[in-house]
């Protein structure tokens, strides 16, 4: 209640103020937080090698420099993702670059990718307490010659500190980045990290956007399925522009929250069609209640994510997400979330 009472507080400064000062508030309070109270076992997932206590995860956004990712476990979440960190510090877009949709439950943001650099991010994680389950998201510095070394770099650095890397290739706010999730590149990127992790039982996924057209959704996973990784998050935000009520509508970026859920979901359920049921689906894009990360889960979702609903409805919004979620299981029969993955 506490914290849902700040969030409503912070929204009344700007976007990126509010979401600066979140995270330094986070982080003093994590001392005093308790643990997360234990998870109905019907939650329960074991998905990507791993055992997750429940399916709902924070996205990558919300901690780009791996500052709080203890404090967000003890909030409920199953897992939380960290990043996107690039190889050198990057001060990112110029600002103002992170805006409030309010009527439409959305926001746009156009970063550009900004964090402190992987060498900032390798030492907090080395520096945490190894509970729960904390990935990396790891991404090209915008001035780079060359992307696939930006990764390898990065990856090299980070991945024994997390328990899984996602590599993101779908930011729409790096100009070019877009262009790795073709065919050739992709299968260049992958088989260079593969080749990066031997010996290491380090769980990779690709996050990919939301605007591919059927194509390229057959070329990613041909590629995906050739390089033997282990996950997929569908999907990153989108540059598509539906109809918004919001006067901040018209900003440049990647729109994320409400308006996202629909074309997100789809392209998760085009994908699970595509994909062997060896290789994990995670469903991020429009979360903002236990039905929403039940239909994700139910379209092929091991696991879900979410950020943009918490800055509408605060950090109480996983502990209700997961009591609609075990709601959801006992009203359709189902004993577990894995029972009703890609059941729709």
């Amino acid at each position: 209640m506490i914290f849902d009472m700040a969030a409503w507080g912070l929204r009344a400064l700007p976007a990126e103020a509010a979401h600066r000062a979140t995270v330094r508030l986070t982080a003093m309070a994590a001392p005093f937080l308790p643990g997360p109270a234990l998870d109905d076992r019907r939650l329960n997932v074991r998905a990507l090698g791993l055992d997750f206590p429940n399916p709902v995860g924070l996205a990558a956004g919300f901690d780009k420099d791996a500052e709080v990712p203890g404090a967000m476990r003890k909030l409920g979440f199953g897992f939380v993702e960290c990043g996107t960190v690039t190889p050198r510090p990057q001060v990112g877009n110029p600002r103002p670059r992170l805006f409030r949709l309010s009527e439409d439950g959305a926001v746009i943001n156009r970063m550009g990718f900004n964090n402190r650099g992987m060498a900032a991010a390798a030492a907090r994680l080395a520096a945490r307490k190894r509970v729960g389950i904390v990935g990396i998201n790891i991404g090209a510095n915008k001035d780079s010659d060359d992307r696939i070394a930006d990764y390898a770099k990065t990856f090299e650095m980070l991945a024994p500190l997390a328990d899984y890397v996602t590599v993101n290739v779908s930011s729409p706010n790096t100009p070019g980045l877009r262009g790795l999730q073709n065919k050739e590149e992709l299968t260049r990127l992958l088989g260079t990290l593969i080749e990066k992790r031997a010996g290491q039982s380090k769980p990779l996924l690709l996050k990919i956007a939301p605007d591919l057209d059927e194509h390229a959704l057959d070329d990613i996973a041909a590629a995906v399925t050739a390089s033997g990784i282990e996950g997929v998050i569908v999907s990153n935000t989108t540059i598509a522009r539906p109809v918004l009520k919001s006067g901040n509508a018209g900003e440049a970026g990647g729109l994320s929250g409400k308006p996202l859920f629909t074309p997100s979901t789809e392209k998760l359920r085009q994908m699970r069609r595509r994909l062997p049921g060896s290789i994990s689906l995670i469903g991020v894009g429009g979360i903002s209640s236990g039905a929403d990360a039940y239909e994700k889960i139910r379209a092929g979702a091991s696991l879900v994510q979410l950020y943009t609903g918490l800055v509408y409805q605060g950090p109480g919004l996983v502990a209700r997400i997961k009591r609609e979620l075990t709601a959801c299981l006992t009203r359709d029969g189902f004993a577990t979330i894995s029972d009703a993955v890609g059941t729709t």
